[in-house]
C-alpha cells in the first residue's frame, strides 16, 4: 500500500504553478522501479527516477508498518543527483 501525505499531494499542484508537470504514476513509478535509491537519511529513502536526458524525479518516503508513505517528491537535475563517470 502506498499513501501520499498532504503535502505530497499538495506538491503536484506547486510544481504546476512553476509549469512542471509531474503526475502521481511518475511518483509511483519512481517508487516502484527506481534508477537508484539513497539511504543515508536515517528512516527516509529517497528513490530516483530518470524525467529525461536532463533531469530525475527524487521521491522522499518512509516505511511504517508495510506502508509507504510518500512524504514529498521533486525534480532536480541529473548531473547534481548522479556519479560523475
Amino acid at each position: 500500500m502506498i499513501i501520499f501525505t498532504k503535502h505530497a499531494k499538495d506538491k503536484f499542484g506547486i510544481l504546476k504553478r512553476h509549469k512542471f508537470l509531474i503526475t502521481e504514476k511518475q511518483v509511483l513509478k519512481t517508487i516502484e522501479k527506481p534508477d537508484l535509491i539513497d539511504k543515508s537519511h536515517l528512516s527516509l529513502f529517497i528513490a530516483q527516477g530518470k524525467i529525461d536526458k536532463i533531469r530525475v524525479l527524487r521521491v522522499v518516503y518512509k516505511k511504517e508498518f508495510g506502508i509507504i508513505k510518500i512524504i514529498t517528491f521533486y525534480p532536480g537535475k541529473r548531473k547534481q543527483y548522479e556519479k560523475q563517470k
